[in-house]
């Protein structure tokens, strides 16, 4: 199976993640923060993926430490559960609409971690979330889970929208990239022979 559990533990955070790629989309999430644990839960569903995610942190002083985090924890189940990432599809995107936001997120799971994230938001806060850390936590996920992710918002006015479009079309490019290729016969899928 392809699983990984990770626990974190700092000063400022607690946060435990178990993640099964090739799973149903049965999601758990409790972090503190409605509006992470409402983007988390696309990805999970939308990804087909089974996730439950865990965290206390330190609101009282801000959200950063525990999006960051949660975001590290996560992206570190995927590096865990791709193992050495034999036989992926390796790349996938996808673009979704939601209303009148519509997001396009790209990845490879090369190894090789990068983000570009072009998802401008119109007001500070999300609900609880600050628009901001949208963009930290796809950068913190991309560089633990070492993947090369773009995410770009090609329409949208309302930031509610924008942020979840944006986790769904990630959510999807994921299912993509990580599924198994029947073709590839359990091959690495790049010419170096490793990623």
């Amino acid at each position: 199976m392809r699983s990984a559990s990770v626990r974190r533990e700092t000063k400022e955070t607690r946060v435990a993640v178990d993640l099964n790629l090739d799973g149903s989309g049965q999601v758990r999430v409790s972090t503190g923060i409605g509006m992470l644990d409402h983007l988390l839960e696309q990805l999970g569903k939308h990804g087909s993926f089974d996730l439950t995610v865990e965290a206390r942190g330190d609101l009282q002083v801000d959200e950063h430490h525990t999006v960051e985090d949660v975001a590290l924890c996560v992206g570190r189940a995927l590096d865990e559960a791709l193992g050495d990432r034999r036989g992926i599809v390796r790349m996938g995107h996808a673009a979704v609409p939601l209303d009148e936001a519509l997001a396009l997120v790209a990845v490879d799971l090369s190894g090789r971690p990068y983000a570009v994230v072009e998802v401008p938001f119109t007001l500070e806060r999300i609900g609880g979330l600050p628009s901001s850390l949208v963009r930290h936590a796809l950068e913190s996920l991309a560089a633990a889970g070492r993947m090369n992710l773009h995410a770009r918002l090609l329409s949208g006015e309302d930031d509610h929208h924008k942020a979840e479009a944006t986790f769904k079309a990630l959510a999807r490019a994921l299912h993509a990239a990580s599924r198994i290729d029947p073709q590839r016969a359990g091959e690495v899928p790049s010419t170096k022979g490793t990623l």
